[in-house]
């Protein structure tokens, strides 16, 4: 039992070392030359004309986010009907509690327009 722990983590020191030393490679190892051309906007070959910094809108935003909140429900329902027979009265009980909660937040978030195309 104890061997399956110690490779977990050998893998998680591996996987942030290599991690670590590829974030820090390009720093050590790239030239460093900072010059005025360099750090002027570039689009095209053109000089930039007006503002350069637009904030875009996200209209997908709202759904991405309700779709995450019912995605994080699937990965907590999809184990629990596996063991439905196995757990008894007071998981079901657990789990009908949560669907409520989240079938309320899907409610509200229908009722004040987030779910409407902007």
């Amino acid at each position: 039992m104890d061997n399956n722990f110690a490779a977990v983590g050998v893998f998680l020191v591996g996987a942030i070392a290599v991690s670590v030393i590829m974030m820090l490679m390009p720093k050590l190892l790239a030239p460093n030359k900072p010059h005025k051309e360099k750090l002027t906007t570039y689009e095209c070959g053109n000089e930039t004309i007006g503002r350069t910094w637009l904030g875009f809108k996200s209209n997908y935003f709202m759904y991405a986010l309700v779709f995450t909140a019912f995605d994080v429900e699937t990965v907590f329902l999809y184990p629990w009907a596996l063991t439905f027979q196995k757990l008894g009265t007071f998981a079901f009980v657990e789990m009908f509690i949560f669907i409520v909660i989240l079938l309320v937040g899907f409610w509200y978030a229908w009722k004040e327009g987030a779910l409407e195309w902007m």
